[in-house]
């Protein structure tokens, strides 16, 4: 993958004499910035041999109610906490059907994606909701020391992510988990209740990337972040992590 991206940026270097400019490289961050969230959460819950199809779904009904609570008074920080709290419970809830429920992941995903997007449509009447204080939009669209904030919240996050799978003890969980989940139950490790905590945190990650979506946008959409999770999903498998769980990492998710 890192070889793959370094013949990327070769090649378009040479098409393009505009490629590497500055703007442009910014550009190019921002965009993926909110991938680069998504992909956190993703690669936590693949390396557990799971798999989550409800991104796009939790980022559209997230964005769609912090724009909704925002644009009838509520300040910025409760709406912020608020999104995040929403994007836990539909984490927490997919984490536990899946653990306790024994419901596989991708029809357990698949029905929570289907079913927060509804919930947006239903919220919003199927129309966007615009009119966003400024301040809520220099989430998406501000700079820091000629940094885009959406750039700096996601290495926030990816650094979060490294500290999770490398420092602490729920990172080798979900290694061992992935390698073998029997062994690990065996040893007496609640397994079941470290895929709901791996579930929820992914939930908390994609409400952070739906609130920097809305924030770029200006305006909460229902439609939003369609598709988002087959990119997600190719990112970390291209990235080294196998779809069976216990083998990869974040670094190539990220590249």
């Amino acid at each position: 993958a890192l070889i793959g991206l370094i013949v990327l940026f070769i090649v378009f270097s040479i098409l393009s004499p505009a490629f590497l400019k500055l703007y442009n490289i910014t550009n190019i961050l921002r965009q993926s910035s909110i991938n680069l969230i998504l992909t956190v959460g993703m690669t936590f819950i693949i390396l557990t041999g799971g798999i989550d199809l409800a991104v796009g779904g939790i980022q559209a009904l997230v964005g769609t109610l912090v724009a909704g609570m925002l644009v009838n008074g509520l300040g910025l920080v409760p709406a912020f906490i608020l999104g995040l709290l929403v994007g836990a419970v539909f984490g927490a809830l997919a984490g536990a059907l899946v653990a306790y429920g024994k419901v596989p992941a991708f029809i357990t995903t698949m029905a929570t994606c289907m079913i927060a997007r509804a919930i947006a449509f239903l919220y919003s009447g199927g129309y966007p909701i615009t009119g966003l204080p400024s301040s809520f939009s220099y989430i998406g669209t501000g700079m820091v020391g000629g940094i885009p904030v959406p750039v700096i919240i996601a290495v926030i996050v990816v650094i979060f992510g490294f500290f999770i799978l490398k420092k602490t003890i729920l990172g080798r969980y979900i290694y061992a988990i992935g390698g073998n989940e029997q062994a690990v139950a065996f040893s007496g490790v609640n397994v079941k209740a470290r895929k709901v905590i791996i579930y929820t945190l992914s939930g908390v990650l994609t409400a952070i990337a739906g609130c920097i979506l809305i924030a770029r946008m200006n305006s909460g959409q229902p439609s939003a972040a369609d598709g988002a999770e087959t990119d997600i999903i190719a990112a970390v498998v291209i990235g080294g992590t196998s779809l069976s769980g216990g083998t990869g990492g974040l670094f190539g998710s990220v590249i």
